[in-house]
């Protein structure tokens, strides 16, 4: 395995190695069979090749309020508009990955006194689908994911349906050119497209964003506004507060920082 490993260390990136490694654990761990990618010397492999590369990962930018407002700016009243403002705000909102996203059914979103419970199935840390909810309050303004959850609802009603969903229907589906609602839903894909479609149009460069500016975003602009780190996994589902820790640095940056008052 550390051979296999060390032979593509040149051509592919260390992150996609660290991928190949667990894929290639849980395959022999499935069987009955120990994961070689413990091993001492496949631990040691993966971190000299991280080394000798000194790649860090790609991290796509976060969306956090003003960028998220830039996005939203220019929708409009259209189906895709009143669609694309529901998935942004509540993908921000819920911290979701794109797969939990599109996941969502009509039965996952609940509207309370208190604003909108989402309920997410299943998800990348929690294969054995236990599952987790999620408040989502109200907001003031053009940024409220309930009142846009809402209207979307509402349009998405009005629709003319090109064929039977199932139930309960999907709560983020894709709209055709002849303004058709399509029963499946959105693939994890589209919501990378969205983003990037919506940064474009605010005048922002789309290779700078993904589906997962919304998760970061969330994440980000929580540290940054002072929400504990074990509210903030809470609400995102990180399996450890060691994976969640990078955004809570970015989110912290300028922190209590002893410049300030320097200059």
């Amino acid at each position: 395995m550390a051979a296999y490993l060390a032979a593509h260390g040149a051509s592919h990136a260390p992150a996609t190695l660290g991928r190949w490694a667990v894929s290639l654990g849980r395959a022999h761990t499935s069987q009955g069979l120990p994961d070689p990618c413990r091993s001492d010397l496949v631990r040691a492999t993966v971190r000299g090749i991280r080394r000798a590369r000194g790649v860090a990962p790609r991290q796509v930018a976060p969306l956090e309020r003003e960028t998220l407002l830039a996005l939203l700016a220019p929708l409009g009243a259209g189906p895709r508009d009143v669609r694309d403002r529901a998935l942004l705000l509540v993908g921000f909102a819920a911290a979701l990955r794109r797969s939990e996203l599109v996941a969502l059914t009509a039965a996952d979103a609940a509207f309370t006194a208190q604003g909108l419970v989402v309920t997410v199935r299943r998800a990348k840390t929690d294969q054995e689908g236990q599952g987790r909810q999620i408040g989502i309050p109200p907001a003031q303004g053009p940024v409220c994911p309930v009142r846009a959850l809402r209207a979307w609802l509402t349009t998405a009603a009005g629709l003319k349906p090109a064929g039977a969903p199932a139930a309960p229907a999907p709560l983020f589906r894709p709209i055709d050119r002849h303004g058709r609602l399509h029963p499946q839903a959105l693939a994890g894909h589209a919501v990378a497209t969205i983003v990037k479609e919506r940064a474009a149009a605010a005048g922002l460069d789309p290779a700078l964003f993904s589906g997962h500016s919304l998760r970061a975003g969330f994440c980000t602009a929580a540290a940054r506004h002072g929400a504990p780190a074990w509210r903030i996994q809470q609400i995102s589902g990180h399996r450890s507060p060691a994976s969640l820790a990078r955004y809570i640095r970015a989110g912290q940056l300028f922190d209590d920082h002893p410049l300030e008052g320097l200059l």
